[in-house]
């Protein structure tokens, strides 16, 4: 099948790739609720030397300037107790980490988690962690920019490969808050 977006010839149902995905992804697909029939939630391969996203655009289409999202872990440190979360913000925006993540996590600091803590407790790859499969009891922030798109790419869990899924199945992930102006535009 066709992707709905970018230039993907082969589209599956993510949930019939069993051995393209980490196992907290392929669990959480599993065990699917909310919305979105788990068979819209579409694996395309994509190649890991060319995630880069000027790259990764000119490779497999303009269109995903403007219809990709990014998964970021961030770490929230208050009274001497450190809570990590997700946030979803579309590829054309950067993270409002001091402003809106900070206050949504009622947090008194918040940085982008290291790479090692992000990757051990999600269970996912660095440059693929996606809101699919987080753990338990993480707050998961979805800017409303991205949850408002017809469709969306973010990362599978894995470098290789991407899952595109419609925008209103991010804002019924697990633990979601879905936040305007999640995402302040690049400058």
């Amino acid at each position: 099948m066709r992707a709905p977006i970018g230039d993907f010839d082969d589209a599956r149902p993510a949930i019939e790739c069993p051995d393209l995905l980490p196992a907290p992804v392929l669990a959480a697909l599993r065990s699917w609720a909310g919305p979105v029939p788990v068979e819209q939630v579409l694996f395309v391969d994509t190649d890991p030397e060319k995630a880069d996203t000027a790259v990764f655009v000119a490779t497999y289409g303009a269109d995903l300037d403007r219809t990709s999202a990014n998964c970021v872990v961030v770490a929230g440190k208050r009274g001497g107790e450190t809570t990590l979360a997700a946030a979803v913000v579309p590829a054309t925006a950067r993270l409002d980490v001091n402003g809106a993540v900070r206050r949504h996590l009622g947090a008194r600091k918040v940085s982008f988690a290291p790479m090692d803590t992000a990757v051990e407790s999600s269970g996912m790859e660095y440059g693929g962690i996606t809101p699919i499969g987080l753990p338990a009891g993480w707050p998961l922030l979805v800017d409303a920019a991205a949850a408002d798109l017809p469709w969306v790419l973010i990362g599978s869990g894995n470098r290789r490969g991407k899952i595109i899924l419609p925008g209103k199945a991010l804002g019924a992930l697990p633990g979601t808050t879905v936040v305007e102006g999640l995402g302040v535009p690049r400058s």
